[in-house]
């Protein structure tokens, strides 16, 4: 079994599903149709970090969404796949594009459609509150849950695996 610090080393994109792994997964419409999600603010930045780090952030989803779409220009982030239930396929095409292989991703997801990807990808990861399935294939399981700082706690570990966690932190330590 390879060790974390050697898969995160080579690792050049970080994807993830949207809804239950940046979002708790709960789809909320309001009287006029109008559909929200709420993002974890602490997950944006893990995500910001790993963007620092060199490292590409990709999302992949089966829905789709104009607010998934806003978030997503928030934290700059350019490679967005919505509308997929083929996660690993979609995966595969993203790596592809970027030159490199499934040896070079990691994905986090939290429910079945995820299962494959989370297989595929070199380092898998799930929030707390995944499906047995995808925290049984899991690489790496959070302490909290989807929506909830999950991505955040994902990338410090990659980070720490990398040996580039303090050097970012000293970034915010004027």
């Amino acid at each position: 079994m390879t060790s974390l610090n050697t898969v995160a080393a080579r690792l050049k994109l970080v994807a993830m599903d949207v809804d239950g792994v940046l979002t708790n997964g709960t789809v909320t419409y309001d009287s006029n149709g109008l559909e929200h999600k709420s993002f974890c603010i602490k997950d944006g930045l893990g995500i910001k970090l790993l963007q620092k780090a060199g490292l590409r952030v990709a999302l992949i989803t089966g829905r789709s969404s104009a607010m998934v779409e806003r978030r997503a220009a928030e934290l700059g982030i350019t490679d967005l796949i919505q509308g997929r239930e083929d996660k690993l396929t979609a995966l595969q095409e993203m790596v592809a594009l970027m030159g490199c292989t499934l040896e070079d991703a990691a994905y986090m997801g939290d429910d079945l459609p995820d299962l494959a990807a989370i297989k595929g990808a070199a380092h898998g990861a799930c929030p707390a509150d995944a499906v047995g399935p995808v925290r049984d294939a899991a690489d790496f399981i959070a302490t909290t849950q989807g929506g909830q700082g999950a991505v955040r706690e994902w990338a410090e570990t990659l980070l720490r695996a990398r040996g580039e966690w303090e050097t970012l932190v000293k970034t915010y330590d004027l």
